[in-house]
Formats: C-alpha cells, sequence, structure tokens
C-alpha cells in the first residue's frame, strides 16, 4: 500500500471516530422516541378499550332500564282498574290508577289524541310534553324521552291507548336520575370524557369536557330510544413514521441494539487502531476562502429591512366590510395588499384572545389563490400558525376549525355571486365575525392597530376531505339506492359533494361538478328558480329520485323533485325540523323573516320552540349559540344543524340529513314533499334598489308605509303579517338589491297583498322597477 493510500485510510478512520458519538447519540434518541411513543400508544390503545366497555355497559343499562319502565307501563295499562276507567270514559281516574303501586311516578296524565288542551296550554305546558306525547302516538307504540319538567330532568313515558271518547294517549313522567346513575357510576380512565346525551344536549357528562365536540367518532346508541352515551380520549401520541405501537417498540429496539454496538464495539476497535502521524487539514488560504466576506450577513439583513420599509400603504374600502362577511369586486376593492392587511388585523385580534392556529380553505373562484396568498402572509405577520386545506367549500373549512381544533378559519369565498366577487368569512374564537367585529377589523387597519409578531407564523399544508368524508359517512348510511342528480353550478362542492352522497349510499349524477370560477353553465345560487333548470330537465330525463344544487361555495342547498319541483327551503325546514323534534322534544328552531307562516305551526306541532330571526348565516349562528337552538334554516338555503352536527351552514350535510330522512320513510320523495303544509309563495323577489343602497330606502319604507289592519315586524326590513298571508322587504346585506318575498293561502289573498304593497313601494320611490 503507497504511503498515499495509507494516508487516505487514517483519515477515514480519523472521521469515524469523530463522527461515531454523534450518530451513536442519534440512534439513542430515535430509538428511544420510538420506544417511547410506542409505549404511550399501547396505552392509550387500552385507554380506548377499557372506554369502549365502560360505554357498551352504561348504554346496555340504560337500555334495559328503560324497557323495564315501557314494560311497566304496559302492565299498569292493562290493569282491570285502569282498563275500567278508561272503559267509563274516566281520564282522571284512569291516570291515577295507572299511577297506582308504581313507585318513583311524578306525573301522571291521560288526555284525549287530539291534545287540543295540551296545545292550547303552551308554552307554560311544555314542547318536550307534546313531544312525546306525538311520538308515541305516530308509532302507535310505548316511548320514552328525557324533557326537563319544573326545572328538573325527567324521564317521560307515554303510549297509545282507547278510552270511551276514542283514541287517547297515558303520560307518565318519573326522575331521570337512575339512567344518569349507570354514566355516573361507571368507571372510566383519567383523561376519559363520557356523557350520555338526546340529540346534541348533553343529559349529563363527566370526565375530561374538552373532549365534548369529538365524543361523538366513539358514541353508541342506547338501544330502544334517542339517548346516545358519547365518548372520547385525548387525541393519541403521533407514533414516528405513522407506525404501528408495536412496529415502534421493535424498531427503536433494534435503533438502541444497533447504538450499543457502535459505541461497545465498532468505538473501541478503532480507537485501538494505529491513529495518523500527521493531521492533514486545508491550508490557510482555502480556510480563508472558505470564510463569508466581512459583513455580508449585516449587508443582507439591511437588504430586508429597507425592502419592508420601502413597502408602499394599501388603501382599504370600508365598504366590503358588510353586515356578516366581507366581500368586494377583485381588481377594485380586493386585491393580494387588502388580503394581506385584513389577515393581519384578524391575526391581531387573534392574538389578543390568546388564538394561535387558524384554517385556511378557498372555493374556486380564479382570484383564489393570490387572495389567499395575501391573507396568509398577514396572519403569519402576525405570529399566527395557518393551516391551509388549499380549495375547499366554505362548511369544510368551518369543520377543519373543528376537527383541527383551532377554533379560528377563515372561508375566501365570493358564495353565489358573480366571479369578479371574492370575499371572507371569518370564524375567530368559534364565533362567526359580523357587525361591530367586522367594523373592529376595519378600525384596526385604519387606525394601524396591527399586531406585528418577531416572527412570522407557521405554515402547513393539509387535506381534510377524507375526514369530513368519513365523519358525515359514519353516522348517516341510507339503506335505499336513492338516485341522485347533484349541480354544483360549477362551483367547489363539485368535487367533495357527490363523493359525501355516494359515500352515504346514494348513486349520484354529477351535473357541472368541474370547478370552474368563470361559472360557465348557469350562476352558482340555487335560490333562483332559472339556475335550477338544467338540474329539471337532467331529473326527468334520468328518472331520479331528487335533484340536488348547491351554491358556489357549498353552503346552501337547493332541492327539485322527480316531477320538477323547486321545494323551497322553508318547507325543506319543516321536513328537518319534524325530524330533530323526533329526537329533541322542546327544542327550539330558528328561521329568518322570509320563510312561511306555515312553519312555526308546524314546528309547535312536532313539539318545537319556533322563533323567527334576522337573515345572515353569522346572525342566525350567534342566535342559536344564545338559545341553544338545535336547528335553523334561512329562505336562501343554509342550514344550520346543531344536532349530531356542529351548528355551522352546511349544505352538503343537510342534503346527507334530506337523504337519510327520506330512506327512513316508505313513501316516494315526491309524496313525503307533498304531504308538508303549503300555499301559494314566491321565491325571493330581487330589484334593484334605488341609488344602489337597499339600506337607505328599506328605512324610508319602514318610516312611511301603512298597512291596516296588519300586523308589522321590523326585525330586518318590514315584514307584514295578514291572516292569510304575508309580504316581506328587506336589504340585501351582500349585493345592493331589495330582496321581497310573498306568501299566502290563496292566488286571491297574494294578488291582494302583493298589490298592497306594490302602492307603498311606488308611493315611496314612483320609478322602481317592480316585477309584480
Amino acid at each position: 500500500m503507497s504511503d498515499g493510500d495509507k494516508r487516505k485510510l487514517k483519515l477515514t478512520r480519523a472521521d469515524l471516530l469523530r463522527a461515531l458519538p454523534a450518530l451513536a447519540v442519534l440512534l439513542v434518541l430515535l430509538g428511544g422516541w420510538l420506544l417511547y411513543a410506542g409505549i404511550q400508544r399501547l396505552r392509550e390503545d387500552s385507554q380506548v378499550v377499557a372506554l369502549q366497555h365502560a360505554r357498551d355497559d352504561a348504554a346496555t343499562a340504560i337500555s334495559r332500564l328503560l324497557q323495564e319502565d315501557q314494560r311497566k307501563l304496559g302492565t299498569q295499562l292493562a290493569a282491570a282498574s285502569v282498563r275500567n276507567a278508561l272503559a267509563a270514559g274516566d281520564l282522571p281516574m284512569a291516570a291515577k290508577a295507572v299511577a297506582a303501586n308504581w313507585g318513583g311516578v311524578q306525573r301522571s296524565e291521560v288526555w284525549p289524541a287530539d291534545l287540543q288542551g295540551q296545545y292550547g296550554a303552551l308554552p307554560a305546558g311544555g314542547f318536550g310534553v307534546l313531544a312525546v306525547t306525538e311520538a308515541a302516538l305516530a308509532s302507535g307504540k310505548p316511548v320514552a324521552r328525557v324533557i326537563k319538567s319544573k326545572g328538573e330532568q325527567r324521564l317521560a313515558l307515554a303510549a297509545p291507548t282507547t278510552a270511551k271518547q276514542g283514541p287517547a294517549v297515558v303520560y307518565v313522567e318519573m326522575p331521570a336520575e337512575r339512567l344518569i346513575a349507570q354514566v355516573g357510576t361507571t368507571s372510566i380512565p383519567g383523561s376519559a370524557y363520557l356523557a350520555l346525551r338526546q340529540g346534541a344536549s348533553n343529559l349529563y357528562e363527566r370526565g375530561d369536557t374538552e373532549l365534548s365536540n369529538s365524543a361523538e367518532a366513539l358514541g353508541t346508541k342506547v338501544a330502544g330510544s334517542d339517548l346516545r352515551i358519547a365518548a372520547a380520549v385525548p387525541d393519541p401520541m403521533e407514533v414516528p413514521f405513522g407506525l404501528p405501537a408495536l412496529a415502534s417498540l421493535v424498531l427503536g429496539g433494534l435503533l438502541l441494539a444497533g447504538a450499543a454496538v457502535l459505541w461497545l464495539v465498532v468505538r473501541p476497535r478503532l480507537l485501538g487502531m494505529e491513529r495518523p502521524s500527521e493531521d492533514v487539514g486545508g491550508t490557510l488560504a482555502e480556510l480563508q476562502l472558505s470564510q463569508p466576506a466581512p459583513g455580508v450577513a449585516e449587508q443582507a439583513v439591511r437588504e430586508v429591512v429597507d425592502t419592508k420599509a420601502a413597502a408602499a400603504p394599501v388603501a382599504i374600502d370600508r365598504g366590503i366590510f358588510r353586515a356578516y362577511d366581507i366581500r368586494g369586486v377583485v381588481g377594485q376593492t380586493l386585491d393580494t395588499g387588502v388580503a394581506e392587511l385584513i389577515g393581519q388585523a384578524i391575526g391581531s385580534l387573534m392574538e389578543a384572545k390568546g388564538l394561535d392556529d387558524i384554517v385556511i380553505g378557498r372555493d374556486g373562484r380564479l382570484s383564489g389563490p393570490e387572495l389567499s396568498a395575501g391573507l396568509i402572509a398577514g396572519l403569519r405577520k402576525a405570529g399566527r400558525n395557518v393551516i391551509d386545506i388549499g380549495m375547499a367549500p366554505t362548511p369544510v373549512v368551518y369543520f377543519g376549525s373543528y376537527h383541527l381544533r383551532t377554533g379560528c378559519c377563515v372561508a375566501i369565498t365570493g358564495s353565489h355571486n358573480p366571479p369578479e366577487y371574492n370575499g371572507f368569512k371569518i370564524v375567530v374564537g368559534a364565533g362567526t365575525l359580523a357587525g361591530p367585529a367586522l367594523t373592529d377589523l376595519y378600525a384596526r387597519i385604519a387606525e394601524d392597530r396591527l399586531h406585528t409578531a418577531k416572527q412570522l407564523g407557521g405554515l402547513s399544508e393539509r387535506d381534510i376531505s377524507e375526514d369530513y368524508i368519513e365523519r358525515i359517512a359514519g353516522d348517516i348510511q341510507i339503506g335505499k339506492r336513492l338516485k341522485v342528480v347533484v349541480d354544483a353550478g360549477n362551483g367547489v362542492a363539485g368535487v367533495i359533494g357527490p363523493r359525501v352522497l355516494e359515500a352515504i349510499g346514494a348513486d349520484v349524477t354529477p351535473l357541472f361538478c368541474d370547478i370552474d370560477g368563470t361559472f360557465p353553465n348557469h350562476h352558482p345560487d340555487p335560490s333562483d328558480p332559472r339556475n335550477l333548470e338544467a338540474l329539471e330537465q337532467m331529473v326527468k330525463r334520468l328518472d331520479a329520485d331528487l335533484g340536488i344544487a348547491f351554491d358556489g361555495d357549498g353552503d346552501r342547498l337547493g332541492v327539485i323533485t322527480r316531477e320538477g319541483k323547486n321545494i323551497f327551503p322553508d318547507r325543506l325546514l319543516m321536513l328537518f325540523a319534524a325530524d330533530v323534534l323526533e329526537r329533541n322534544p322542546g327544542a327550539m328552531v330558528i328561521y329568518d323573516v322570509k320563510c312561511t307562516g306555515r312553519l312555526p305551526t308546524h314546528i309547535l306541532r312536532h313539539g318545537g320552540s319556533p322563533l323567527m330571526w334576522k337573515t345572515g348565516h353569522s346572525l342566525i349562528k350567534a342566535k342559536m349559540r344564545e338559545t341553544g337552538a338545535e336547528l335553523a334554516g334561512e329562505m336562501s338555503g343554509h342550514f344550520f344543524f346543531a344536532e349530531r352536527w356542529f351548528g355551522f351552514d352546511d349544505g352538503i350535510y343537510a342534503a346527507a340529513r334530506l337523504l337519510e330522512i327520506l330512506d327512513a320513510t316508505e313513501h316516494a320523495p315526491d309524496l313525503v314533499f307533498d304531504a308538508l303544509p303549503d300555499g301559494v309563495s314566491t321565491a325571493e323577489i330581487k330589484v334593484d334598489a334605488p341609488d344602489g343602497d337597499p339600506h337607505a330606502f328599506v328605512e324610508r319604507f319602514r318610516t312611511a308605509a301603512s298597512f291596516e289592519g296588519a300586523r308589522l315586524s321590523t326585525i330586518d326590513g318590514l315584514r307584514v303579517d295578514w291572516p292569510d298571508g304575508w309580504g316581506l322587504v328587506r336589504a340585501s346585506n351582500t349585493t345592493p338589491v331589495l330582496v321581497m318575498r310573498f306568501d299566502a293561502d290563496s292566488n286571491t289573498a297574494m294578488a291582494r297583498i302583493q298589490q298592497a304593497f306594490r302602492e307603498q313601494l311606488l308611493a315611496v320611490q314612483p320609478d322602481l322597477a317592480l316585477p309584480f
């Protein structure tokens, strides 16, 4: 071997000796990490199993108690004293006999099946009582539910029967503590969460309540009832490289063994070899050349600072801050610079609230990528960590704020507006920003009250579409292979919307589901009947069961029947309300001022509590949180489910719930819709506002208009109700138009109401172009 070769060999051994400690430490750290993660994951898996056993034990025990109570009610009804009292038509005596020798009964009643007395006693009589009795009469069998009565939770039992007067229903109340105790006494892991739920209400919960929102994933139904046991454990530790727990343990052990071999076997052998006689290194000139030139780093920093200092100020139009979102025309009132300022203002608000992470998504408009880049830059400038989920419907963005536990999100969308529009729907701290909160964002920008962090916030990308689909399909499955045509209007729901409906079991035919921000086929607004013409034709051509339409960002729903009938959203809300109230007697259902007057009566008939409120997705969501409502809807097609979902407006999820309802009935969809209360009504009528200011006109109209013999409501615009119908004029908060709608019991009443409005409107603005 030549001297040169020996010299290279010596250098190689020396390099190995220098590198070996670092390599050994790396193997120890990585192996230890894998071992620790594997052990923790095994412990967490065992906690999940223990929690599932506790959940199942509680569900079984509650189901057994309910069955015992229902059997007891049947036994009492079969008693001679009860049968004799019913045969004699003595309902109070029958009620007393039902409670005889039945310990714990707090209330016992027998009523005629028409329940006229109970409806007349509302609201003092309680909506929950009526919901239970109506359910028993509808099903023809005993029904048990938990209700609130006299300020406490009680188990309500109802069963149909027959008295001398005709069909009747027996109603019994008893303490609910026996049911709740089954959840309270079962053993659960210390970090877990367990709850007894009915609808979206927690009847009882224990453990870590911060896990409440994710508890449905491990939930199970209580057999024979509408009760559920919800359960959750903290998010499991992520095992490196996505390995299973056992594989992580094995690999960790191998890496630690490798580190031991390096240190205990390889290193002594290298140390025992002949060390190099000379330390060969670079020359002084080579070392000097390898060093950075003096002042280069400092100069680079100065250049960055100077560049930032030279940034030109960005003008921002106050008019884009609307009533419940931010919206403007790209290239005129919206651009990348404006988006960055808005992002920094949102980040400043988050910083003030102690919130760090936010989900960002955008619809399919051509301006989406540039506005997204600006928004993200502003948020990061304020030190916020951004999770970019890319192109996604607005409800998927909302879902991301729950699924990823950020509590904050921004959907970049122009919704159903023309292609040149875009905007921002903003959630901070689980609340949608609206009104004064949006005005505050503008004030932060105008007054230069923007937080600039010392270090940029983080940025990561995440695709949550599969999580969204699995979350819905894990809760909703249909048995019938309903044939559905989905028209997304080339909006962003075109990809994931059909996939969700296919995942729950529907046979889906897509129509205009290619995402195209120019909307080449029709405007993505299902509230305009003209935009449903192609869907109507396709449903008839394919003989489909149903046509489903989404708007541009997927948070609104439109429905066309096989016969080509447009089912207005307020009638869809009747269907949703009846379904939700079956499981949540007495629940509040919110609807906006544009909905039919037949809706509150329908809600009452099904044991619910109706509440009319202002139009606007953020305003409705705020009212839901304030009142604890289980369901809400708008005439525009926004539906908000708090029962089994998260309470935000979601057209895709609403479509899945609709198919679930249609699947549960033996009737064809057209017959189900035909059975809903109906009359004569118009779609939304949009009229250009004088001087482009709808709010100013509506204020003038409210002051000047006079409608004799009618009841006026000024919650949102002016709604005028007569016994046989109503009319409405309100200002749109998204475009410069007046929104009108009319609803009546007959064509004669419709003509009279529209004529009354026409006279009053033209008295205020004679040149107003009215289409009626």
